[in-house]
């Protein structure tokens, strides 16, 4: 079904059921007046905010049933087939810079706008992103967190990528198929990969070369994290580069401080935030990521211990917490935080 979904219009962010499902499509309020481009139906896409990690995401769930169950079924059916060969056009096009050698504009490939209160519903530039050079990465205009990027290249996406691709090309090479596309995912992800260590690091005063979180290849850098997953505390956790990384260990000792601007410490809680929830909110999806991330039991079991007190009697994760007062939350069963926290 989601490759299907890919295959047909990989720029979305959230579909509607499929129609042989019986269920009726949900009413999104503001696709209405969304102007995307390439144009969407509303009644197969929910919404067309493009986050690259959607499609990271798509071939990570591929590959590990690949792994874990040694099942290729999948590989022969049609929808897969042409969902990879989409995913795999669509990244290199997102490679091209802004503008080409001649300062003309190059094909912007895919665009958003949305008239709303908040900046971070919509994209520069009418729709296109920020200008960006090229550098290997692929350019995003939106975060996991449906905020819009500031700069294009959202590193942790990229990081993500880079590693789907390269499991990609692994589980095409095991299962002998589709060779044209395995050296296609092989060489984005090594342009990919060179392109965050050559235009992502950052020499910070304080604390040495970091990841940063967004950039543009023209030396624009964002020096925060977000605790949405792919963020640069995950780094580990999607397995771009092992725990005990140097860059990433500087990098991570600057996300969990106020250093980064959207690190809260309260009385009851302290982690990542994100600009999705505002100021002094803490993510308990952070929190475990933290703990996931530090390869130490001891932070898995007070991370747990500390999540477990911030539930408001519900049992459940929240999205988000208020740092003094976990009564004040977003989202009482956030699902996507409850299945990164079960595997602590």
């Amino acid at each position: 079904m989601q490759a299907e979904q890919i295959a047909a219009y990989p720029f979305a962010n959230a579909y509607q059921p499929p129609g042989r499902s019986g269920l009726r499509p949900a009413e999104n309020s503001w696709a209405k007046s969304d102007r995307a481009v390439p144009a969407f139906d509303a009644d197969r896409v929910f919404e067309a905010k493009f986050e690259i990690d959607s499609l990271a995401a798509f071939l990570k769930l591929s590959a590990a049933y690949w792994r874990r169950t040694g099942g290729m079924e999948f590989v022969a059916v049609e929808s897969w087939k042409l969902a990879v060969a989409a995913v795999l056009e669509l990244l290199v096009q997102l490679q091209q810079p802004t503008f080409d050698d001649r300062g003309a504009l190059t094909d912007a490939v895919v665009r958003f706008s949305r008239t709303a209160a908040s900046a971070t519903e919509t994209s520069f530039g009418n729709g296109r992103g920020n200008p960006v050079r090229r550098t290997g990465m692929v350019r995003s205009l939106f975060r996991p967190s449906d905020d819009s990027v500031v700069f294009p290249f959202f590193v942790p996406g990229n990081a993500m990528l880079a590693v789907e691709l390269e499991n990609l090309a692994d589980m095409l090479g095991g299962l002998g198929t589709m060779a044209g596309e395995r050296l296609k995912a092989q060489q984005l992800a090594g342009e990919i990969r060179r392109g965050i260590m050559e235009h992502a690091v950052y020499q910070h005063a304080k604390y040495g070369p970091v990841f940063v979180y967004e950039t543009d290849g023209y030396g624009g850098q964002l020096v925060m994290d977000d605790a949405n997953v792919p963020s640069l505390l995950s780094l580990p956790y999607l397995g771009f580069v092992p725990a005990n990384h140097s860059v990433y260990l500087n990098t991570r000792r600057m996300v969990l401080s106020e250093d980064n601007p959207w690190y809260f410490s309260g009385k009851k809680l302290s982690g990542v935030g994100s600009p999705h929830t505002g100021f002094r909110r803490v993510w308990p999806m952070a929190v475990a990521v933290q703990a996931l991330t530090s390869g130490r039991r001891e932070d898995m079991v007070g991370a747990v211990r500390a999540l477990a007190a911030t539930t408001a009697g519900l049992g459940l994760m929240h999205e988000s917490v208020d740092a003094d007062d976990p009564a004040v939350f977003s989202r009482p069963w956030f699902a996507w935080c409850n299945g990164v926290f079960s595997e602590l």
